[in-house]
């Protein structure tokens, strides 16, 4: 056996291509391989027995299929074939050049399950398929092999053997397991192993789409990514860390579409490193689609973790009258060591009640967009429960600020004279040792708070000059104990909830006392110089605030431009980073409806 010069496995003229089944690095691997080899013959680790329906569903592909089969004791065995592995891409590219294919494995029955750990298939794309390869065989030659897997690798060690007299470059594809075996017994003659040739009962099937989404080896997802590079006849180099991003970069956009929630950037950093430590302990270097989902959930919610796993868990390749018995596996049918994961998502509907009491029906859509074309934004109001908390918020803001700003005003220093504001108890405490007392100090604040400015998402446009918050609205407070606020959001009339209301979302909103006093600042000529729309509804909270200091809540701090502006007007403005407050009032708070007239207030609260 050769390999150290070539990079590769040789015998004679037999190319020995060891592969991880099912995996699409092997695969690009085997594509790799025979387009250099260019060889007469290809060998492939199958039994005979079972090579009619193989090539079946072979030529079946993209469709999946399922070959099976009963043993003498009863037992049902299940072959998927899966575009990923090595074996079937073999088979699928000797047809395309009208090569011979054989098939010299051997047949056996009650062979044991291999639960043997091998090493991460995405290092074979990282270190070579060689060195990953020779690594495993330098480990693991000379093991104690069973007699099952003694008689099928003499078997295969033949049949190669006799396939280099017949052809000029034979080329095998084969389980990386079976490769020590297999090249300890071609250096030796080999005899034919007696074994089945004939089996009866064999039959395939078309694997039902939902069981698709739970028995594939390999994540649906890039295997339909594969699939799909396959079929336009170009190169393929598909890397595993590149797909797992791109699934969530969709599946983010899915979850903004669905829901009108965007991820942070700090999110998306969590999740990478969540899911990279969690596959690191678990012995691979790149997450599994498991450990995908979960780290979705731990970083959002259900919501976006069923994105996820529902993008992640699609095989596009489904027919409703594929031509084949359809057959339903789950994973403990082919006694896959599959983890669960349940999504509590949030439902719009509520159960039905256990009294019978009457009960409003809700109104349905009599036909799918039904309320979006009959919502009129001419009209529109707010909705009272929502005002109430969005109220809430903002006087907590500006308390908040209130207790910070004089936090900040507030030093301690060693008793001398004078008690001052108070002993401090903690400072006197932590330095008793030198039986000190400190007191503290209070500046007042001067002046109060007004406007409040929250700042979600600055919805900078992209290079195509779109914006995800494009409706820019002013509303005025309906009583005394409402603010004048101006807000940008997402549109309304584009998610409904029920018929004329409608679900939005801030980008970012300005709330000042007292009310009835803003013209539309979003049409005011005065506000014009804003760069944006953060600055712009900063620029509005100066200009309309009746006290000196104003709240600014925003993942950056307002820009110098803007102090300077706040210092000619007499004002301050009081600067908090979004990311001192919770993330789930936040995001409680982020989310509103916008009513089609004072009408619809009777019954909104059956669908809110």
């Amino acid at each position: 056996m050769t390999g150290n010069l070539n990079n590769n496995f040789t015998w004679k003229n037999v190319r020995l291509v060891p592969v991880l089944h099912n995996r699409v690095e092997f695969a690009l691997e085997v594509r790799r391989q025979f387009e250099s080899f260019r060889p007469d013959v290809v060998a492939v680790e199958f039994p005979v027995t079972l090579e009619k329906r193989i090539i079946q569903g072979v030529e079946r592909l993209p469709l999946l299929s399922v070959v099976y089969y009963e043993e003498q004791d009863g037992t049902f065995t299940y072959l998927l074939l899966e575009p990923t592995d090595g074996q079937i891409e073999a088979i699928r590219l000797a047809q395309a050049e009208g090569i011979p294919i054989r098939f010299i494995d051997r047949d056996t029955e009650g062979y044991p399950m291999d639960f043997s750990p091998m090493p991460d298939p995405y290092a074979a794309a990282r270190i070579g398929h060689f060195l990953y390869a020779q690594a495993y065989l330098h480990i693991h030659h000379g093991d104690e092999r069973s007699p099952e897997d003694l008689l099928r690798e003499k078997t295969m060690a033949y049949h190669l053997q006799h396939l280099s007299r017949e052809a000029e470059r034979v080329l095998f594809v084969g389980g990386l397991f079976h490769l020590p075996g297999i090249l300890q017994h071609l250096d030796r003659s080999q005899t034919q192993v007696i074994g089945r040739r004939e089996r009866e009962g064999v039959g395939i099937a078309h694997l039902h789409e939902e069981s698709s989404r739970e028995i594939m080896t390999e994540m649906p997802f890039l295997a339909a990514a594969y699939e799909q590079a396959r079929s336009e006849k170009r190169s393929i180099a598909l890397d595993r860390l590149e797909m797992n991003s791109r699934l969530i970069d969709l599946a983010g956009k899915n979850y903004w579409k669905r829901n009108k929630e965007d991820l942070s950037r700090m999110q998306l950093k969590t999740l990478y490193t969540f899911s990279r430590n969690y596959a690191l302990l678990s012995g691979f270097l790149v997450p599994s689609f498991y450990q995908l989902v979960v780290a979705a959930r731990g970083v959002a919610d259900d919501d976006f973790a069923y994105e996820v796993w529902d993008l992640g868990s699609r095989y596009p390749w489904q027919e409703e009258a594929p031509g084949l018995p359809v057959l339903r596996l789950r994973g403990e049918d082919l006694f896959l060591d599959q983890k669960r994961i349940k999504f509590h998502r949030r439902l719009k509907t509520l159960r039905r009640r256990l009294v019978p009491i009457p009960v409003r029906k809700k109104r349905r859509e009599r036909k799918p967009g039904e309320w979006k074309r009959e919502f009129n934004v001419r009209s529109i109001c707010s909705y009272p429960p929502e005002d109430v908390v969005i109220e809430g918020y903002g006087r907590y803001l500006q308390k908040k600020a209130l207790q910070i700003k004089t936090a900040e005003n507030t030093h301690i220093e060693p008793f001398t004279c004078s008690m001052a504001d108070g002993i401090d108890i903690r400072e006197t405490i932590r330095d008793w040792a030198r039986q000190k007392i400190y007191v503290k100090i209070e500046k007042p604040l001067r002046g109060k708070v007004g406007s409040v400015v929250v700042i979600f998402d600055p919805d900078l446009p992209d290079k195509e000059g779109k914006e995800q918050f494009p409706w820019c609205v002013t509303w005025l407070g309906e009583h005394e104990q409402e603010s004048d606020m101006a807000f940008y959001s997402t549109p309304a009339g584009e998610v409904m909830d029920g018929p004329g209301i409608s679900r939005c979302q801030y980008g970012g909103f300005m709330l000042t006392y007292p009310p009835l006093r803003v013209y539309d600042i979003w049409k005011d000529p005065f506000f014009h110089f804003a760069r944006n729309k953060p600055e712009r509804l900063l620029i509005a909270a100066l200009d309309y605030s009746v006290e000196k200091h104003v709240v600014y809540v925003s993942a950056t701090p307002p820009s110098g431009w803007c102090r300077s502006i706040a210092a000619r007007l007499g004002k301050q403005i009081i600067y908090l980073p979004i990311g001192m407050f919770s993330p789930v009032t936040l995001k409680k708070t982020r989310q509103f409806h916008v009513l089609d007239g004072h009408p619809v207030r009777t019954y909104a609260h059956h669908y809110i």
